[in-house]
């Protein structure tokens, strides 16, 4: 059946589609032209019809090309409309950066001249590194330098200070050293008024002051500039000198003790407060008698086992002992004790009578006398086989384990002092008992104790009734009311200094007022006041807390926020912060000091561009001394690609010897290497150990002390004390370990986000770490020897961590002569 064309006319159809009588009609009609040569009407209708449908093709192929073309260009434009137009709504992002995007112009050109000036000016052993001269020559916002032990950072800081102002054109006024302590303070001013001559910029003794600061000192002009403080006070620099007008005077952010002038402050305000607070009265009692209370023994305990046999004649004699006792106390004017009834109850301890001296209605507890210590040990009661003496010690001995009843021993006519005045309310008396929070390794005056706990929280950035809000204590712990009178106690005490004339603040008060919690008190400040917060150089950076990072970030924020106009007609434009730092020195945790500011360097300080500079040289030590101290804190979590080379003149390799707890060896070392003519630093742990040592090394002590300062050789100090120092010779007494757990100290360090997620005990954990880097500062003292006496297994406890676990054994490294007798030990100079 032929193909229908429904697109054609039906008069140029083909003739086999036409119905029959038309088909007929049609060739009839054509044959009759063809014949007439008329036209050839059959090949004309055919002709067209095929002309058409190839041109209807032809039109429609081409239409749809066309067509396609301009669908193809119209759909990529609504393509890439769609592209830059989303549907959904977005918001710009934040720019959260302390600094604006810029970098020290500093050409090619200018770094030859400037190393050809310092290989020209300064000695071949104060040339600096590769390494030193990528800090120097740092143009980035930010810059860390993780400056390891020996580094010789110092020489490198003051160099960038002379790029800055001298080849840059930087005023002074803008920028701050930062040094964490007096002696780093006045070591540092030193050498930079001594580099900034050599090179035609002499500086006086106050613009070097001015410039190189603690944070302290850089806070106090910020508060004072508020109206009403101009004359404030600091109060950890009250003394004798700031009442005489020296209230310029940096205090150590380190220095725990409390002077006579601050301690009568703390004692007025509790004085006041104890009178009028009646909550404040309800917590203090059960303080002091849990503070004042003979603590228990357990009674399986040695001395209990050999006095409780005893008893019974202990007892038949007790109260003629207490008639010794109590002539011995008239005899020194100390007793009776006005507030403590002389009424002696008896006690009964195992079905046996002993008396009590007296009984203080106040804390509703019993008092018995002690046998004072500086007493003659050897008085005895007449026909009595035994001294008072030990008596009193067997019946102090009983009462420990045996007695449970509220009860006050009296250790010695001082503490009695103490208490009598407490107890005759006396304005300038404080509680008159110590207090041990768990977890201090000792005891401390209860106003002390405030101090410690309030300044630990402080450091961490937390407001302290806020952070004791949040605490929580078993209801038995006596710790639950330390922390709640400490909570009403600190904020009666900011009230009370502020109302002294002059007013007076803590230093933690001050930077929480120009912390992040605050930042409307820095627009109060003058563009004089934030300008030399502009350029920042800070040392020993791995020892800065919450709150000192807070008031930093606060004070960089608000000086970008000011713009171009602070800067106006001045070389140094916009900010910079370089710190200088070693994570394995961190050893302030227990102050509330944290390294994760400066391993965590660029997250905590956000910056368009910074600096990493790693000094790995190792200026101090030789190689032995290094590897040793690396491998004691190794452990510890750290800044990633860490080894530090010998560096100088070559050393003989001499391996750290550690050896038994022996004073009298110890001594004889001591001497040896005295005698030598070498420097030497003896450090302790404890300040029993530097008494024990004493006689020891009297000798050496006695001639050492009869040289001018200069000349002295020997230092004794604390582990602490001495970081930055070195000697030829290093002796260390003692380990490293960490000995107790701290309850509140484990949830405030929670609260500040410090330590590890989901750890509970986060602070132990990281103190854990910092008994390991407190070995590593200990042994990167020495140049060339270091002596480690370690007390053993016993002494020490068991299951308490400590660096000396980490010594290795087998290794060149280290000397373990521990166990073995004097004649097989070698390496002595004995």
């Amino acid at each position: 059946m032929p193909q229908h064309t429904p697109d054609l006319p039906p008069e140029l159809r083909p003739l086999a589609e036409m119905p029959l009588l038309k088909r007929l009609a049609a060739r009839l009609f054509g044959h009759g032209l063809t014949r007439l040569r008329a036209q050839h009407r059959f090949s004309w209708l055919h002709g067209q019809a095929d002309g058409f449908r190839s041109g209807h093709t032809a039109g429609v192929e081409y239409g749809y090309q066309e067509g396609k073309i301009d669908g193809l260009e119209e759909g990529r434009q609504v393509l890439l409309i769609r592209d830059f137009r989303p549907d959904e709504h977005r918001a710009p992002g934040v720019d959260d950066d302390l600094f604006d995007d810029w970098r020290l112009p500093l050409t090619a050109e200018l770094k030859k001249r400037i190393k050809a000036d310092v290989a020209r000016l300064l000695p071949a052993h104060a040339q600096p590194s590769v390494a030193q001269w990528k800090m120097i020559f740092s143009d980035t916002p930010s810059t860390s330098v993780i400056a390891g032990a020996g580094a010789g950072k110092s020489t490198s800081l003051v160099l960038r200070i002379l790029l800055l102002t001298h080849y840059l054109g930087f005023e002074l006024g803008s920028m701050t050293v930062v040094t964490f302590t007096r002696e780093s303070r006045r070591d540092f001013i030193n050498k930079l008024m001594e580099i900034l001559s050599l090179w035609g910029q002499p500086l006086g003794m106050k613009e070097a002051q001015a410039v190189v600061r603690t944070f302290h000192s850089r806070i106090l002009p910020m508060v004072r500039s508020l109206p009403g403080f101009e004359r404030l006070q600091a109060f950890e620099n009250l003394n004798a000198r700031t009442e005489a007008g020296f209230d310029e005077v940096d205090s150590n952010p380190f220095e725990l003790r409390i002077n006579d002038t601050q301690r009568q402050q703390l004692n007025a305000c509790y004085h006041g407060l104890y009178g009028r607070h009646e909550r404040f009265r309800e917590l203090i009692a059960p303080l002091a008698r849990h503070a004042l209370q003979l603590k228990e023994l357990e009674r399986d305990h040695p001395d209990v086992q050999k006095r409780v046999a005893v008893t019974e004649l202990a007892a038949k004699r007790d109260e003629e002992l207490c008639d010794a006792i109590e002539d011995l106390w008239f005899r020194a004017g100390a007793w009776p004790i006005k507030g403590i009834e002389p009424n002696r109850q008896t006690v009964q301890i195992n079905g046996a009578q002993f008396h009590c001296h007296g009984y203080i209605a106040e804390l509703d507890t019993w008092v018995v006398l002690g046998f004072d210590p500086h007493e003659n040990a050897r008085i005895s009661r007449p026909g009595s086989k035994l001294s008072v003496r030990a008596e009193w010690a067997v019946k102090r001995t009983l009462f420990q384990a045996f007695c449970r009843k509220p009860l006050i021993w009296i250790e010695s006519y001082e503490s009695s002092k103490r208490l009598l005045s407490s107890l005759a309310g006396d304005a300038t008396a404080g509680p008159g008992f110590d207090y041990k929070v768990k977890g201090e390794l000792a005891s401390a005056p209860l106003l002390d104790s405030f101090v410690a706990a309030a300044g630990f929280i402080e450091n961490l950035g937390l407001d302290v009734p806020t952070a004791v809000g949040q605490m929580s204590f078993a209801k038995d712990d006596p710790d639950r009311f330390f922390f709640e009178a400490l909570s009403i106690f600190w904020k009666a005490l900011e009230d009370h200094l502020l109302d002294q004339s002059p007013p007076i603040m803590t230093y933690n008060r001050m930077f929480s007022l120009f912390g992040e919690n605050t930042p409307e008190n820095l627009k109060l400040l003058s563009d004089g006041l934030l300008r030399p917060m502009s350029h920042l150089m800070i040392d020993e950076f791995q020892d800065v807390s919450p709150q000192i990072v807070s008031w930093l970030r606060a004070s960089l924020r608000e000086i970008r926020s000011r713009g171009p106009a602070m800067h106006v007609g001045r070389g140094a434009q916009c900010s910079s912060l370089l710190c200088v730092g070693d994570d394995w020195q961190s050893i302030y945790g227990w102050r509330g000091s944290s390294p994760k500011y400066f391993m965590e360097f660029n997250k905590e300080f956000p910056s368009p561009a910074t600096t990493r500079v790693m000094l790995g040289e190792n200026y101090r030590s030789h190689q032995h001394v290094i590897d040793a101290a690396e491998h004691i804190v190794r452990a510890t979590p750290a800044i990633s690609g860490k080894k530090a080379k010998a560096s100088g003149a070559p050393k003989a390799l001499v391996p750290v010897v550690v050896r038994d707890r022996d004073d009298a060896a110890l001594g004889r070392e001591l001497l040896a290497h005295y005698q030598q003519g070498d420097s030497i630093l003896m450090l302790y742990r404890k300040s029993s150990d530097k008494l024990l040592i004493q006689e020891h090394i009297q000798s050496v002590v006695n001639l050492d002390s009869s040289l001018p300062p200069t000349a002295r050789r020997l230092k004794q100090l604390t582990y602490h004390s001495a970081k930055g120092l070195q000697a030829d010779a290093v002796f260390l007494l003692g380990d490293c370990q960490h000995l107790t757990s701290s309850p509140y100290k484990n949830q405030v360090y929670r609260m500040a986000g410090l330590g590890k997620e989901g750890d509970a005990q986060a602070y132990d954990s990281a103190q854990k770490d910092e008994v390991l880097r407190l070995a590593y500062v200990g042994i990167t003292r020495a140049v060339s020897h270091c002596y480690w006496y370690i007390e053993g297994q016993d002494a020490q406890g068991v299951n308490v961590p400590k660096a000396s676990d980490r010594i290795a054994q087998g290794k060149a490294f280290f000397d373990d002569q521990r166990g073995s007798k004097p004649q097989e030990r070698g390496g002595s100079l004995l």
